[in-house]
């Protein structure tokens, strides 16, 4: 910090050495007391004014004045989103039944609450999340009406249709500034489309393909920020978004990646501090950390670096016999696609 070195000591010292020395300046002192207050405000301002500048340059900010700093440059943080998921009704007779449209449910007695927005068709309906984000996409099961509805048997709460997404962080906001200022618009260029689609909330990382299916067709194909591939309502929305602000003679395609599913086979050695599945979780992890590492990055999945995510894993001395989709070199994949764990299967 760049007053760091502004302590009250240091400040109190200074302002005392200003005062001849044929006056008292021992501590309790008339000079020393006088002078101790202004001392001790001044510390706190220089304190201040380290805080200050943190939050004014944007590798250092955080919150709301990061948020003053992106917004100088048309980058907004994205808001939290309401998870919908499937509610499936039946009634006294388990035969599907229909609720009222805004009908409120709790899940499992908790504080979640979800209300049906749309029918799907009979005896489902599109639920949504009172409260925002991730929260939203978790627990599964019996919801409970919050009014009672007469005749109504069951209510279940199953699929997410739309996961719900929590508010940008700083981090990720901050990115997109960067992103954003390194890499200046121009009339529909790559860093347009890539900006256009990360407004969305939930996609993290995009890939622009021009002239993919003649002139003026354009690409985008998108994963989410925990480098998954989207939902089709996600695609949806980053196609509107694009669509309302993309040049007029473009022909724009949406496509989230698709997944390649990575299964492994492999005989491996443990120290004898774990039982196997705990081993083998422990290995996915490992795995699964590098595949997220390079997806959208690196269009070849590695035998050696998947022998080493084993190794790497708790619990593992060593292995053999180790086969990558029943192979045992490289798999290459494509631009539009990305490596997800499959099945692990220990020999």
């Amino acid at each position: 910090m760049l007053f760091e070195n502004q302590t009250f000591e240091t400040i109190l010292g200074r302002m005392l050495n200003r005062v001849p020395n044929d006056i008292d300046k021992r501590e309790g002192s008339i000079i020393y007391d006088a002078l101790a207050p202004a001392a001790i405000e001044l510390a706190q301002v220089y304190m201040e004014l380290n805080t200050i500048l943190r939050l004014t340059f944007s590798k250092t900010s955080s919150g709301e004045y990061l948020d003053r700093i992106a917004t100088n440059f048309g980058v907004y943080r994205k808001k939290a989103t309401s998870a919908v998921r499937k509610g499936i009704f039946t009634d006294l007779n388990g035969v599907p039944f229909d609720v009222p449209i805004g009908s409120r449910f709790r899940l499992n007695d908790n504080d979640m609450v979800y209300v049906a927005i749309e029918k799907i068709r009979e005896g489902q309906y599109r639920m949504q999340a009172e409260t925002a984000g991730s929260l939203g996409n978790q627990g599964f099961g019996k919801l409970l009406p919050i009014e009672p509805i007469e005749e109504l048997g069951t209510a279940v709460l199953s699929d997410i249709l739309i996961p719900g997404e929590d508010e940008e962080d700083d981090d990720a906001l901050r990115q997109r500034y960067f992103e954003r200022i390194s890499m200046p618009s121009s009339s529909g260029n790559d860093a347009d489309y890539i900006r256009w689609a990360k407004e969305v909330p939930g996609i993290g990382y995009v890939r622009v393909f021009r002239r993919w299916n003649g002139p003026g067709t354009v690409r985008i194909v998108v994963i989410t920020d925990k480098k998954k591939s989207p939902s089709p309502q996600t695609i949806t929305k980053v196609k509107e978004n694009i669509e309302s602000k993309r040049p007029l003679l473009a022909d724009v395609t949406v496509d989230g990646a698709k997944e390649i599913s990575i299964d492994i086979d492999v005989k491996v050695t443990l120290n004898g501090q774990s039982d196997v599945e705990t081993a083998l979780q422990q290995i996915k992890n490992s795995i699964n950390d590098y595949l997220l590492n390079v997806a959208f990055f690196e269009q070849t999945i590695r035998y050696a670096k998947i022998g080493e995510a084993i190794l790497n894993a708790g619990y593992v001395l060593d292995y053999e016999n180790l086969r990558i989709n029943g192979g045992t070199g490289n798999i290459q994949i494509n631009g539009d696609e990305i490596a997800v764990l499959g099945r692990v299967t220990l020999l």
